[in-house]
């Protein structure tokens, strides 16, 4: 098994809620937690805690929700745990955020039984509320809007997580060449197959991505997370340290 890459077990574990809700999104599901090493990779490192409050800002259909909601503490999926990965998250609640209502209704139509560990929220980043968190989650999400946009909410992310507290945050390298370009074509094609529309790309190389975190007093950590893939998908690990200010 690849390093990061889900044990079958969770897997099939964390993907069982689409099925009531037809091909399209039980498909997804898998397509997306079984290829993507963006998920395996978060679970094998430790980035989210055990018991943490997690902010997913562009949640889609829930994916991350429903990855975690799938550690319980006593689930088949965790007693296959691979060796060597940091130990489970279990317990960590999660608010998504998604701007598409079909996708908040796939993922509320899934998660529902997971109560209080799961919640959507509709609504756009660039407005809503995000509360306060330990962990904040986004992937593939923040080129959508204008660069004024995206400083503001990495602004409010700062602000809304706890001394010490992370943002993983995965972009693609507009350095990268041939790698970032089909990047952006899978997303097109990806972004039309949910129904939606792709509107204007606001990418940047990965160190315009490291110095806007930084002069926003985060430390960074980048983490190649393309494994398996032709694209060029960095993992940037942001750390607000304890008694950071505006």
């Amino acid at each position: 098994m690849s390093a990061d890459k889900l044990p079958a077990a969770l897997l099939e574990q964390a993907t069982d809620p689409y099925r009531p809700l037809g091909k399209f999104a039980w498909h997804f599901a898998r397509g997306k937690l079984g290829g993507d090493p963006v998920f395996a990779g978060l679970l094998r490192r430790g980035l989210i805690p055990a018991g943490a409050r997690v902010l997913d800002i562009g949640c889609g259909q829930g994916l991350l929700a429903a990855l975690l909601g799938s550690l319980s503490g006593d689930s088949s999926a965790e007693r296959a745990w691979p060796p060597g990965w940091a130990p489970p998250p279990a317990g960590a609640r999660v608010h998504g955020i998604e701007l598409m209502p079909r996708d908040v209704e796939r993922a509320q139509g899934a998660l529902a039984p997971l109560g209080d560990r799961a919640r959507f929220t509709l609504g756009d980043m660039c407005s809503t509320d995000f509360g306060q968190a330990d962990v904040v989650v986004i992937l593939d999400v923040l080129h959508y809007v204008s660069h004024e946009a995206q400083e503001d909410v990495l602004r409010r992310v700062r602000d809304a997580l706890t001394p010490g507290g992370a943002l993983l945050l995965r972009v693609g390298d507009a350095a990268a060449g041939l790698p970032f370009r089909i990047s952006n074509w899978v997303d097109a094609i990806v972004t039309f197959a949910r129904g939606h529309r792709l509107s204007r790309l606001y990418c940047r190389p990965l160190s315009q991505w490291q110095e806007q975190l930084q002069a926003l007093g985060f430390s960074v950590q980048a983490i190649p997370m393309h494994e398996g893939t032709p694209f060029a998908n960095i993992l940037l690990v942001a750390r607000r340290p304890d008694g950071a200010t505006s």
